[in-house]
């Protein structure tokens, strides 16, 4: 027989905007929503909240996500809440903004461009208050064409991560298993879970506890890296496991195709990464 949560059992919900598009946000919401509803029927969840935090510096675009957010109803279980903040210091601190103040038992970490499965609530709550023994869980990833993203990671030598976004793709395919190495294929290929070292940020499901307890995201890393941080801190207060059943679809992109801001943010929060856990080169 199931063994149900406690009365109360919450988990809260962590979504950063950076002038990101309020349709996609929308639609991330309503994903979000659906499965929270099927998590509450199955007896996994009582109370869901969703804080989007706005780093964005437009005025216009601010008030027009802020009328969105509040155009979501508010019920017992699900409410949606928005908050502007004062500056942009990052990914990863704009998020720390929600961790400060969590009294929720488990947290998600959220794209807003990342759309849940409608059962990906379900299985990852259920996955939690089973085996005590996981503070992460990361799932199943596909791009918009359908194909699988290989988000988990193996740890990164410079060599690769120069390799994966802007080397031509006659290079990649020469290095293609040294690349595959690093993205997990030989794990994440199948519907099996699987230990992991480094999960992606655009959607990692925690206990609340062990999130605060390393501290949250290290302020340090303004974008890019602050996840893998993140990850190897984590694999302190327990294991870290790739979810295949949980599922999810991802609309996001390499820091190459975002333009040259993005790749300095990227060469930075490297240099960040590495000094702090250790330069590998190839």
């Amino acid at each position: 027989m199931k063994d149900y949560p406690p009365q109360e059992s919450r988990l809260s919900v962590s979504i950063v905007l950076h002038h990101s598009s309020l349709d996609m946000l929308d639609g991330v919401l309503e994903s979000l929503h659906r499965s929270a509803d099927a998590a509450h029927k199955a007896g996994c969840v009582d109370r869901v909240v969703v804080e989007v935090l706005d780093n964005s510096s437009e005025i216009e675009f601010r008030r027009r996500a802020c009328e969105a957010i509040a155009a979501w109803p508010r019920t017992g279980l699900f409410q949606v809440v928005y908050r502007g903040l004062p500056d942009n210091r990052g990914f990863g601190a704009g998020h720390n903004v929600a961790l400060a103040h969590l009294q929720s038992e488990y947290h998600l970490v959220l794209n807003p461009d990342a759309e849940l499965a409608e059962d990906a609530l379900t299985i990852g709550l259920s996955s939690l208050q089973e085996d005590k023994s996981i503070v992460l869980l990361s799932p199943k990833v596909r791009g918009e064409d359908g194909a699988q993203e290989y988000l988990c990671k193996r740890y990164p030598s410079l060599f690769v991560l120069l390799l994966r976004p802007f080397a031509p793709r006659f290079i990649r395919w020469l290095f293609r298993r040294r690349l595959y190495r690093y993205e997990m294929r030989d794990r994440c290929s199948s519907n099996r879970e699987a230990d992991i070292l480094l999960a992606s940020g655009c959607f990692m499901l925690t206990r609340t506890a062990a999130l605060q307890s390393v501290g949250g995201f290290n302020d340090k890393y303004f974008l890019y890296f602050e996840d893998f941080d993140l990850s190897i801190r984590l694999g302190s207060q327990g294991r870290l496991v790739f979810n295949p059943a949980i599922q999810i679809v991802h609309h996001g992109g390499y820091a190459a195709k975002k333009g040259i801001q993005h790749v300095k943010y990227f060469i930075r929060s490297g240099i960040t990464f590495f000094g702090q856990h250790g330069w590998r080169w190839i």
